[in-house]
C-alpha cells in the first residue's frame, strides 16, 4: 500500500504519539481554545457540512483550530473528510489529489477513500492525481491528528491541494465535489491561515472583512475582498470551493467560532498571522 509519510511531525506538531495526544489536549484546554476536551461522537453528521480551519504550527494556531474540532465533536462523525488546502511548495499539478494509499502521522495511518476519490475524478476535468504535490505540503497534514484525536482510525479522507486558486477553478472544484458526494456522510475542511505578517490592527481589520464574506457564504465577495484589500490569506481557493460545495449540499449559514492571531499567543503584535475557525451548516 502507498504510504505518504508525515513531513511536519516534530515540527508543526509533536513527533511522538504521547506527546502529540498531550499537545492536542492542551489546544482544547488552552485559554484561547474551547476550554474543554471533546467527547467522541457516534452519530452521523446532520447539519454540519464544512469547517474552515487554520494550519500553522499547533503552538500558534492549535487552540483556534480546536474550536472547529470541538464543534465537530458535538455535530457527529463523518465517514469521509475531504480536506482542501493551498499548495505552499509550488510542486505538482495545479489542483492535485492523492486517490489511494494512506497518510501516516504519529497517531497512526488514515486511509484515503479511493472509491469516493474516483467518483470525484470521474466528474472533474480540473483535478489531477499527483502524489508529488502532497509530499512536502503541510496544510492538509496538520488537520489529520485533530481528526484522529476525535475518531481514531474510523474515518477515511481525500486530500486536494490547490496551487491554482482563481475563482473559476475553485468554483469548479466545489461543484465537482458536491456532485460526487451527494447524500453521503462527508465533511469538507478548507485549510487556511488568514493575513500573514502584518501588524495586529491591520491584520484584524482585513481578516474580519474577509470572514464576513465567508459567513455570508459569498465566494464572489470573498475574492473581491481578498484581492481588493491585498489580503495574504493563503487558502482562499479551498475556502471558496468549500463554500460552493456546501451551498450545493444544502448549507445556508456559517458561523465564526474563534479568531485570533499569532500575536495573541506570543505577545508580539508587530507582525502577526491570523487564524479563524468557521462552521458551514445546513
Amino acid at each position: 500500500m502507498k504510504v505518504r509519510l508525515p513531513c511536519q511531525a516534530g515540527a508543526f506538531y509533536a513527533g511522538s504519539p504521547n506527546a502529540l495526544q498531550k499537545q492536542i489536549t492542551e489546544c482544547f484546554t488552552h485559554r484561547l481554545g474551547p476550554g474543554r476536551t471533546p467527547e467522541t461522537p457516534e452519530k452521523p453528521l446532520e447539519r454540519l457540512v464544512a469547517l474552515v480551519c487554520p494550519h500553522a504550527g499547533y503552538m500558534y494556531s492549535g487552540p483556534v483550530a480546536a474550536h472547529a474540532y470541538y464543534q465537530l465533536s458535538l455535530e457527529g462523525k463523518p465517514d469521509t473528510v475531504i480536506i482542501m488546502g493551498p499548495n505552499h511548495t509550488g510542486l505538482g499539478s495545479a489542483i492535485s489529489m492523492m486517490s489511494e494509499g494512506v497518510w501516516r502521522t504519529p497517531l497512526g495511518d488514515v486511509e484515503i477513500d479511493t472509491e469516493l476519490a474516483k467518483r470525484i475524478l470521474g466528474v472533474s476535468e480540473i483535478i489531477d492525481v499527483d502524489d508529488y504535490a502532497h509530499k512536502f505540503e503541510h496544510s492538509i497534514e496538520v488537520q489529520l491528528p485533530f481528526l484522529q484525536y476525535l475518531f481514531g482510525s474510523s474515518f477515511k479522507f481525500i486530500p486536494i491541494c490547490f496551487r491554482m486558486q482563481d475563482l473559476e477553478s475553485s468554483r469548479e472544484v466545489g461543484e465537482n465535489i458536491a456532485e460526487a458526494v451527494s447524500k453521503r456522510n462527508i465533511l469538507l475542511i478548507a485549510s487556511t491561515d488568514m493575513t500573514h505578517y502584518e501588524n495586529q490592527k491591520t491584520a484584524e481589520r482585513k481578516d474580519r472583512t474577509v470572514i464576513e464574506a465567508i459567513t455570508k457564504l459569498d465566494e464572489d465577495e470573498l475574492y473581491r475582498r481578498v484581492e481588493g484589500l491585498g489580503v495574504s490569506m493563503c487558502g482562499y481557493g479551498p475556502t471558496a470551493a468549500a463554500i460552493v460545495a456546501s451551498k450545493r449540499l444544502g448549507a445556508v449559514r456559517a458561523e465564526l467560532l474563534q479568531y485570533k492571531t499569532s500575536g495573541d499567543i506570543t505577545g508580539d503584535y508587530s507582525a502577526v498571522v491570523g487564524y479563524a475557525s468557521i462552521t458551514i451548516s445546513k
